[in-house]
C-alpha cells in the first residue's frame, strides 16, 4: 500500500537531488505534475518543520542541512563495516562488473552500497535502488538466510509479477531456486527483473545482519561467466572471512 503523502515527501527530496538548485512552488508543481494547492501545503509543512528553506526571498526553496545531519546520524548508528566496503571494491575490480551489498526492505532487496562498473555498457545501480526479493539473485541470497517460516511470511506479502519468462511466479518456484542454489553454491539470475541482466549473489556473512553481495552486468558479457564470477566472489569472501566474522 502506497501512502501518497509520504511518497510525495520522498519524491520531493529526490527531485532536489536531481535538480541541485532551488525551486519555486510553481517549478515544483510543474516539474512533478502536482496540483498547486497540494504543492503549497506540502512545501509549507516541510518548511515549518525546518527541512526546507528559502535561499532568498521568493527565489525558491532548497533542502536544509537538517537532512544531512539526520542521514549521518542514522547511518552512523548502523554502518556497514569497513571490511564490507573493501570486499566490494576488490570484487568489483576483479570482475570488472557492478558490485553491491543489499538488505531486505519489505518484499524487496535494497542496495546499501554500490561499486559501479567502469565499463561503458554496465549495470547502472545506486544506493537505495530496490529489486523484488523473489525475482533477483541478490534477493534470494537474503531469503536463504531466513527460516522456512520467515520466508513463508514474506511470500504472503508478495504480489508476484512476471517481468520476463525467467521470473519465478510463486513461492514454490522461489523455494526451488533456493534449493538449486544451495547445491550449486551460489545464487544466479538471468533477466528475471531487468532485461538482459545476469547476476551472481552470495550471502554476506556478517553476524549481526542478513545481507547479500551481488555482481551483475549485461548478459552478453556475464551470463556464461557466472560460474567464474561466483568463484571469484567466493575466493574474496574466504580472504576476508576472519574480518567479516568480527562484525
Amino acid at each position: 500500500m502506497l501512502v501518497r503523502q509520504a511518497a510525495n515527501v520522498l519524491e520531493l527530496l529526490e527531485y532536489f537531488a536531481r535538480r541541485k538548485r532551488p525551486a519555486t512552488l510553481a517549478e515544483i508543481s510543474d516539474d512533478l505534475g502536482w496540483p498547486r494547492s497540494s504543492t503549497f501545503n506540502l512545501v509549507g509543512t516541510i518548511v515549518e518543520k525546518g527541512w526546507l528553506y528559502e535561499t532568498r526571498a521568493r527565489s525558491g526553496y532548497y533542502p536544509s542541512p537538517r537532512w544531512l545531519t539526520l542521514a549521518r546520524t542514522v547511518a552512523d548508528a548502523a554502518p556497514l563495516p569497513e571490511v564490507a566496503y573493501a570486499l566490494v571494491a576488490e570484487i568489483a575490480k576483479e570482475t570488472g562488473e557492478t558490485t553491491a551489498i543489499a538488505a531486505l526492505a519489505g518484499t524487496s532487496a535494497i542496495f546499501l552500497h554500490v561499486e559501479e562498473s567502469g565499463q561503458s555498457v554496465r549495470y547502472f545501480a545506486q544506493v537505495g535502488d530496490r529489486v523484488p526479493v523473489y525475482a533477483s539473485s541478490v534477493g534470494r541470497a537474503i531469503l536463504a538466510q531466513h527460516s522456512p517460516e520467515e520466508r513463508r511470511a514474506i511470500y504472503r506479502k508478495i504480489k508476484f509479477e512476471q517481468f520476463s519468462e525467467t521470473t519465478p511466479m510463486n513461492a514454490e518456484a522461489v523455494e526451488a531456486e533456493l534449493d538449486i542454489a544451495a547445491k550449486r553454491g551460489y545464487h544466479q539470475s538471468s533477466s528475471e527483473y531487468i532485461p538482459d541482466l545476469a547476476g551472481v549473489a552470495l550471502s554476506l556473512p556478517l553476524s549481526s545482519r542478513q545481507l547479500s553481495i551481488v555482481v551483475a552486468g549485461p548478459t552478453s558479457r556475464c551470463l556464461e561467466r557466472r560460474p567464474l564470477t561466483a568463484a571469484t566472489m567466493q575466493s574474496a569472501l574466504r580472504r576476508f572471512a576472519s574480518e567479516l566474522e568480527c562484525n
